[in-house]
C-alpha cells in the first residue's frame, strides 16, 4: 500500500489487519471506528501482534510513549497513530 493513502485506505488496512490478528471475539466489520476493540475481544497478547503487522503494513515504528492500551483501542485510535507516525515519516 502507499503510505500516502487516503484515510480511508487507511482505516481499511487497520480493519484487514486487526481482523487477521486482534482475535476479536465478533467480525471488525461489525465495528464502529470508535468501538473498543479490548471489550470486543482482544487480548494483549493479540495487541502486540496487531501492533506488528501494522509496523509492517505501513513501514512505521511506535515509540515507547505510544505503547499504551489508549492507542489500540479502537480502529479511530489505531488510525490517528499510523496517520501521526506516517507524518513522522514524511518529513524525515
Amino acid at each position: 500500500m502507499n503510505v500516502k493513502g487516503t484515510m480511508t485506505d487507511i482505516t481499511t488496512r487497520i480493519r484487514e489487519i486487526v481482523a487477521s490478528y486482534g482475535q476479536l471475539a465478533v467480525d471488525v466489520q461489525t465495528l464502529a471506528d470508535t468501538d473498543d476493540l479490548f471489550r470486543s475481544g482482544m487480548t494483549s497478547l493479540a495487541n502486540v501482534t496487531v501492533m506488528l503487522g501494522l509496523e509492517s503494513e505501513f513501514g512505521v515504528e511506535f515509540p515507547e510513549e505510544m505503547l499504551r492500551r489508549s492507542t489500540f483501542e479502537s480502529i479511530s485510535a489505531i488510525r490517528d497513530a499510523v496517520a501521526e507516525l506516517l507524518e513522522q515519516v514524511g518529513a524525515a
